[in-house]
């Protein structure tokens, strides 16, 4: 969910056409962005770390967040250099970027600076005039930010707090790549209105869950999660687990994703379909024999469904993959 919207206002919005979202969503950043046009800068922008500027347009970007790397690549932004995750995994390539923007760095030559532990001076090495970083999560470089300060202006970026479209905008306006922004997301909203009218739902409501691979816990995605806005958008209703067990998050300050363990699950997942996210069409015969969840209308049914081992962490790239398995599995 935007920062700047309370749950209610939310709500609302998500009755609208996804168009219409899209045209309310950009109005809404309007001040904060200060109705600049592409030739204005000074640019500047709130963050976890206060008001943000940057004086010109940046000409070489490093991202040390493997998950913000593919925003800065869908709005074509000068990226030169990002942080790497484990090479060759279910979803990575052999560079250690993720596999649904891997082939778009490398056709643009993104040096992979590192795996998974941040590096100063293999960032510093890149010369770079602008440092993206993320504020929470597994790719997290915020404890080298009073370092990586003295290399090129520091931008903070909380992506566990946002839709990767109000992303998308923000690392458009700070880029001075507005443009590119609200092309792409126009193009994915346009498949998302269209996709709406065509697939027929699943029982509701839907419980969006990353399961873990050991059976004994779980995540669920929250109205505030990426994850959550698209479906709610492509016209899901979540279901949460009850007030008693929402108190409990991971992976730092994040509101969009609530942990649940192998006492909580059976009472924590409410929702008549599943959606398995990070998971392929292995994972769903997992599930189904958990004894935790035997009892689930969703298992007795068998209306459990993998979103795509992409899903974790949503930018463009891996939300029209997952538009994809969506239309795939739900156009009758």
């Amino acid at each position: 969910m935007i920062s700047i919207l309370n749950y209610q206002v939310m709500d609302n919005l998500m009755r609208l056409p996804v168009l219409a979202i899209l045209l309310c969503v950009t109005s809404l950043f309007k001040p904060a962005f200060a109705a600049e046009d592409s030739a204005s800068w000074p640019r500047t922008l709130p963050t976890p770390q206060g008001q943000f500027t940057l004086a010109q347009p940046p000409q070489r970007i490093v991202s040390t967040s493997v998950t913000l790397s593919g925003t800065l690549l869908a709005i074509n932004a000068p990226l030169i250099g990002s942080g790497a995750t484990s090479r060759n995994s279910s979803v990575s390539d052999a560079q250690g970027f993720f596999t649904q923007w891997g082939e778009v760095a490398k056709a643009r030559h993104v040096k992979p600076l590192y795996v998974s532990q941040p590096n100063a001076e293999a960032i510093a090495a890149e010369a770079p005039d602008l440092i993206v970083i993320a504020a929470t999560g597994g790719d997290s470089a915020l404890k080298l930010y009073d370092q990586l300060k003295t290399i090129a202006p520091v931008l903070v970026v909380d992506y566990g707090d946002k839709s990767w479209q109000a992303l998308t905008l923000q690392l458009g306006h700070i880029t001075g790549h507005e443009a590119e922004a609200k092309q792409v997301i126009a193009k994915f909203d346009q498949r998302v209105e269209s996709l709406r009218s065509k697939i027929t739902l699943p029982p509701q409501p839907t419980s969006a869950i990353v399961y873990y691979e050991d059976g004994r816990g779980m995540n669920i995605w929250t109205p505030a999660s990426a994850q959550g806005e698209l479906l709610k958008a492509l016209g899901f209703t979540l279901a949460m687990p009850p007030a008693s067990l929402q108190g409990s998050t991971s992976m730092g300050k994040r509101n969009d994703i609530i942990q649940l363990n192998g006492e909580t699950m059976a009472d924590g997942v409410t929702g008549n379909t599943l959606l398995l996210f990070a998971a392929d069409e292995k994972t769903v015969p997992q599930v189904a024999k958990n004894p935790f969840l035997a009892h689930l209308s969703a298992v007795q049914h068998h209306d459990i469904f993998a979103m795509g081992n992409d899903t974790f962490r949503l930018d463009y790239y891996s939300a029209s993959n997952m538009l994809s398995s969506i239309e795939r599995q739900f156009t009758r």
